[in-house]
């Protein structure tokens, strides 16, 4: 049908460029602004930068998980979604981490 990189999202709000969106275990990347009850597109697959919280390390090729409560990025599967493994280290200071999407 496609090449499974992107997937059709109609969300019921407005979704800024780069929200992070969770559909169950699917995570996904919003690319480009999605209107309300318009239909877009999410992205599934990619290396995108995720928010993290300073004070925290994320070595290359940990596994990454999506914290919905705190909207970052964290190495903690405890209750968090899968987003995929860094893809360059990040330093204690760093307000962001690489990310490449595999779920």
């Amino acid at each position: 049908m496609h090449d499974g990189e992107a997937i059709d999202y109609t969300p019921t709000a407005d979704v800024a460029a780069g929200a992070v969106v969770v559909q169950g275990e699917l995570v996904g990347v919003a690319r480009q602004p999605i209107a309300a009850n318009k239909l877009g597109a999410l992205a599934v697959a990619g290396v995108f930068d995720f928010p993290k919280a300073t004070g925290s390390a994320i070595a290359a090729g940990a596994l990454c998980y999506w914290d919905a409560t705190n909207q970052r990025a964290t190495t903690s599967s405890s209750g968090n979604k899968l987003i995929g493994k860094c893809v360059k280290a990040a330093t204690t200071t760093d307000t962001s981490v690489l990310v490449r999407m595999s779920q």
